[in-house]
């Protein structure tokens, strides 16, 4: 059997309510770092909006087709951490990743994947970009207000 390695292509979520409230997941594999909903493209998705409303759904059980999803038309390129290479083919050392935002008339619960994630919080968009372990995280929930005008 072929081992599935992962597309180094990938969403970010930044998932906020209408008064600038962020929601923040601490990461399963890495506890203490905190970060929005993320994930790799899929081998059969085309549009990386399927690729943003599935990881959302699997991360933290919204259904991103109820509100508005945000294409920011907004990329990142950056080194693959080297603790997380190994998921990816070899030689493969940077991913890129697109920029999205999901907005919620108002903070509401999640149910995280426990694989993925061990606990939520809902922090004002500042203490919530100071808190992600990402800089490319960090810079687009500091975006965030000029986004959503």
């Amino acid at each position: 059997m072929t081992r599935q390695y992962k597309i180094p292509v990938s969403v970010l979520v930044v998932i906020h309510s209408a008064d600038l409230q962020v929601l923040l997941l601490e990461r399963a594999d890495r506890p203490g770092f905190w970060q929005s909903v993320t994930g790799s493209r899929d081998p059969d998705e085309v549009l990386l909006g399927a690729t943003a409303r599935r990881e959302v759904m699997e991360e933290t059980g919204i259904d991103a087709t109820e509100f508005e999803l945000r294409d920011w038309q907004k990329q990142n390129q950056y080194e693959i951490y080297p603790h997380w290479r190994g998921r990816y083919a070899p030689g493969v050392t940077h991913n890129t990743e697109h920029v999205f935002s999901l907005c919620l008339p108002a903070p509401q619960p999640v149910v995280l994947a426990p694989r993925e994630h061990l606990h939520y919080e809902w922090l004002p968009w500042r203490d919530a970009a100071d808190k992600v372990f990402s800089w490319s995280n960090a810079e687009a929930i500091r975006e965030l207000p000029a986004r959503t005008v």
